[in-house]
C-alpha cells in the first residue's frame, strides 16, 4: 500500500475532524487506499465514506484501521456505491448519528466571562459531595444565561427609572443573603406547568419588610430558540456528535428533505417474554414495513424488555438471552429490513442494569449476544441517547388538561429531561449534563406506559408512542418534516 501524498494526509484529516472523528496512521493510510480507487471522484467517495462511519455504533472517535477497514469493505462489496460513489446513493439513513449518553461532552458556564467551556477531566460515576451541588448550579446557570437574552429580561444599556418598554429587574436567589421564605399563598396567576421540587421559577412579587417575598405570579424560565442559542455557543459540541460546519448542516439538510419516504417506527415496552401476545404482533408490524416500497431506515425499540423487573429477584437472565436471539431470528428474517434499516435498542427503567439511576447504560452484553449474531449492526446506547438526523402546584388548566403537554411545557423551559427531585428518580451526579436539553431538540421521543400522545410545542416534536405490550400501540416519524404517525395494531 503506496503512502499517501501530504495533500492527502491534510485533507483526510480535515474532512475527518470536520465529522468529530480522529485518524489514527493506520486508519488514515486505509482511508487513502479506499480513494485511490475512485480518482475521478475522491470528494464524494469520501463523503460516502464518512456516512457509513456514521453510522457504524463506534466506541470512540478515534478511528483504528478496523473501524474504517469494516466500513470500506461493505462499500466496496456493495455494487451502488461502486458505480455511483456518490453520496446520493447512500439512503437518508447515511445521515444518522446515535450518541451515547455517556460520550456527551459536559460544558460550565463561566457567569463572568459569560462563557461556555468544556470539561476536560475524569467524570466518575460515583461522585462527591461537590458533584451534587454542581449538578444544580449548572442547571440553574444554564437557564439563567439564556433568561438574561431574553428582551422581557436583559438589562438595558442605561439605566432607567421605570421600564417603559415593558421588561422587568430580575434578581437572582444568591443575590440576598437573608432570603428565608415564599409565601405561595397569595399567588394570583400559575401558568400551565408542572412545579416540582428542584425546578427553576421566576417570580414576580413585592419584598415585603419583614423579609418575605410576596408572589403575584410565578412561571417558567422562557424558552429560548434553538436557533437563538445555536448562534451563541460559537461551535461548542452540546450535542457529543461532533461540530458541523455550515456546508454540512447544509448537504444533511438537504438530503433530508430529499428523503421524503423516510421513516423511524418507534415502539415502546416490547416485552420480549410475552410471545403471544407482543411478539405476535411484533412480527405483523415487521412483515407490513417489510412489504412497503421504502422500508423505515430506523426501528427504535425500547424498554422494557421483559414484563418482569429485572432486579435482584429476577433469576430468568439465560432466558431473556434466548428471547433477544429469537428476536434477531425474527428480524433476519425479513431481508430486506435486516438490509436496508437499522435497529436501536434503548433500555427501560425496569431493565437488566447496575442501577435505576439516570443516565441509564446500554444493555448488558451477555443479554445481546444472541441478538447481534443475526443483526451484527444493530445499534445499543443508553437511556437517554440522542440522534442527528411529582407536583407541589397542580398545573392550570385554563389552556389545556392535558398531562403530557403539561410535560412537554415543563421539561423544555427547566432544559432538561428530568428536572424531578432525586428522591424521586436518582441521577448521576457527574451525567446530569446528558439530559440537558439545551440547546432545544427538533424531536423529544418520551416512552412511558401512558396513552400514545404528539404534541408539537414552539417548534419540538414531542410523541409518546404508547406501550406496544399493553395496547399494541407504535408511532412512525418522518424526519423530512417531523410529523408523527400514531398507530395501532387492531384487536
Amino acid at each position: 500500500m503506496a503512502a499517501p501524498s501530504a495533500a492527502m494526509r491534510r485533507k483526510l484529516q480535515r474532512k475527518f475532524k470536520l465529522r468529530g472523528f480522529s485518524l489514527k496512521v493506520d486508519a488514515l493510510e486505509e482511508a487513502a487506499a479506499f480513494l485511490n480507487r475512485f480518482p475521478d471522484a475522491e470528494d464524494d467517495a469520501l463523503d460516502l465514506l464518512l456516512d457509513e462511519l456514521d453510522k457504524e455504533p463506534l466506541q470512540s472517535s478515534i478511528l483504528d484501521r478496523d473501524a474504517v477497514r469494516r466500513v470500506v469493505a461493505l462499500l466496496v462489496e456493495a455494487e451502488e456505491a461502486v458505480d455511483a460513489a456518490s453520496p446520493a446513493a447512500t439512503s437518508a439513513r447515511s445521515a444518522l448519528r446515535v450518541v451515547d449518553a455517556f460520550l456527551v461532552p459536559r460544558f460550565h458556564y463561566d457567569p463572568i466571562k459569560k462563557v461556555f467551556y468544556e470539561h476536560t477531566g475524569r467524570l466518575a460515576i460515583h461522585g462527591e459531595a461537590r458533584d451534587k451541588a454542581s449538578l444544580y448550579r449548572d442547571r440553574y446557570q444554564v437557564l439563567l444565561q439564556s433568561l438574561s437574552r431574553d428582551k422581557y429580561f436583559s438589562k438595558p444599556a442605561f439605566d432607567m427609572v421605570t421600564n417603559e418598554d415593558g421588561s422587568y429587574n430580575f434578581y437572582t436567589i444568591t443575590n440576598r443573603v437573608h432570603w428565608t421564605e415564599m409565601d405561595y399563598g397569595v399567588i394570583s396567576q400559575l401558568e400551565e406547568r408542572f412545579f416540582v421540587e428542584n425546578t427553576v421559577i421566576v417570580a414576580e412579587g413585592e419584598l415585603l419588610s419583614n423579609g418575605i417575598f410576596q408572589v403575584n405570579t410565578c412561571g417558567f424560565p422562557p424558552l429560548e430558540d434553538r436557533e437563538a442559542s445555536l448562534s451563541l455557543l460559537m461551535g461548542l459540541d452540546f450535542f457529543g456528535g461532533g461540530v458541523l460546519p455550515t456546508e454540512e448542516t447544509l448537504r444533511l439538510s438537504s438530503l433530508e428533505k430529499k428523503a421524503v419516504n423516510d421513516m423511524f417506527v418507534i415502539l415502546s415496552d416490547v416485552w420480549l417474554d410475552n410471545p403471544e401476545k407482543t411478539m405476535e404482533k411484533l412480527a405483523v408490524v415487521l412483515d407490513g414495513y417489510d412489504s412497503v416500497e421504502v422500508v423505515p431506515s430506523l426501528f427504535v425499540l425500547m424498554g422494557n424488555f421483559c414484563s418482569r423487573p429485572c432486579n435482584l429477584a429476577f433469576s430468568s437472565f439465560e432466558e431473556l438471552r434466548s428471547q433477544f436471539g429469537k428476536l434477531g431470528e425474527m428480524i433476519a428474517a425479513r431481508s430486506r429490513l435486516k438490509e436496508h434499516s437499522r435497529f436501536l435498542f434503548i433500555p427501560g427503567p425496569d431493565d437488566a442494569g447496575p442501577s435505576k439511576a439516570l443516565p441509564r447504560c446500554a444493555l448488558p452484553k451477555y443479554l445481546i449476544e444472541e441478538l447481534q449474531k443475526h443483526i451484527p449492526n444493530a445499534i445499543f446506547v443508553s437511556n437517554p441517547c440522542r440522534m442527528r438526523r411529582s407536583c407541589l402546584i397542580p398545573p392550570t388548566t385554563e389552556e389545556t388538561s392535558d398531562p403530557f403537554e403539561h410535560l412537554v411545557a415543563t421539561i423544555t423551559h427547566q432544559s432538561h429531561l428530568c428536572p424531578l427531585p432525586l428522591t424521586i428518580q436518582p441521577i448521576i451526579w457527574n451525567y446530569d449534563h446528558c439530559l440537558r436539553l439545551y440547546p432545544t431538540p427538533h424531536t423529544i421521543v418520551l416512552g412511558d406506559k401512558g396513552e400514545q400522545k404528539a404534541f408539537k410545542y414552539t417548534g419540538i416534536t414531542c410523541f409518546n408512542p404508547g406501550s406496544f405490550a399493553n395496547d399494541s400501540t407504535f408511532a412512525a416519524y418522518r424526519p423530512c418534516t417531523k410529523e408523527v404517525e400514531l398507530s395501532a395494531l387492531e384487536g
